[in-house]
Order: structure tokens, then C-alpha cells, then sequence
């Protein structure tokens, strides 16, 4: 620009603060057509007034059928208060570990021939 004529720089200068404003308008526009976009749609429910609402019907967590809140009240104490699960036999157990350390020692030593 050191070799321009005055007359030059001045329409250089003018031209650079033209796009720059022009810049300007046009990031505020898409910055604000995002900012609306962003928002939900009018007939979306809101999340604080859905966590306010009572559930009067249930899914069942075994087999997806609907309960009432009664029935699931009771499906929840029956659930709770079911035996715990047997253990397996001693051996079956011991092989399942030493699968486990198998699968372990193998990620980290591959080329072992284990």
C-alpha cells in the first residue's frame, strides 16, 4: 500500500471498512436466525411441567405391559422381596475366572500361546 496514490488508499481503506461492516450485519443476522431456530417448537410441553405430573399408569419393568399404579406398587414389592439368585457351582465359577485372567494376560502379552 506504501506505493498507492492517496487518492488510491483512501478508496482501499473505505472499500475494507464497507466489507467489515457488511461482515458485521451478516454474522449478527445468522447468529440471530440460530438463536431462533434453537428454540422448541410452541406446542412442546415443557420439562418443568411434565416433572410435576402424576403417573397414573405404569410400564411393567419385566415385560413392557401396561399397570396401573396399584398393580405396579405390588410388582415392585414382589421384585424387591424375591429371593436372591443361586450361585453357581465352585467349579464353574474357577473357570470363569481363569477365562477372565486368560483374556486379561492375552491384551496385554498377545503373542503368548496361552
Amino acid at each position: 500500500m506504501g506505493f498507492l496514490p492517496v487518492g488510491k488508499r483512501q478508496e482501499i481503506t473505505h472499500f475494507q471498512t464497507q466489507f467489515l461492516g457488511v461482515g458485521i450485519v451478516f454474522f449478527t443476522i445468522s447468529a440471530i436466525a440460530q438463536s431462533v431456530l434453537a428454540l422448541p417448537p410452541p406446542e412442546d410441553t415443557p420439562e418443568e411441567v411434565l416433572r410435576t405430573e402424576i403417573f397414573l399408569t405404569a410400564r411393567s419393568p419385566v415385560d413392557g405391559k401396561s399397570l396401573t399404579a396399584a398393580q405396579y406398587a405390588q410388582l415392585q414389592a414382589k421384585l424387591q422381596t424375591r429371593p436372591a439368585p443361586p450361585t453357581l457351582n465352585s467349579q464353574v465359577r474357577e473357570i470363569v475366572f481363569l477365562l477372565q485372567l486368560r483374556k486379561a494376560i492375552r491384551t496385554f502379552l498377545p503373542f503368548l500361546p496361552i
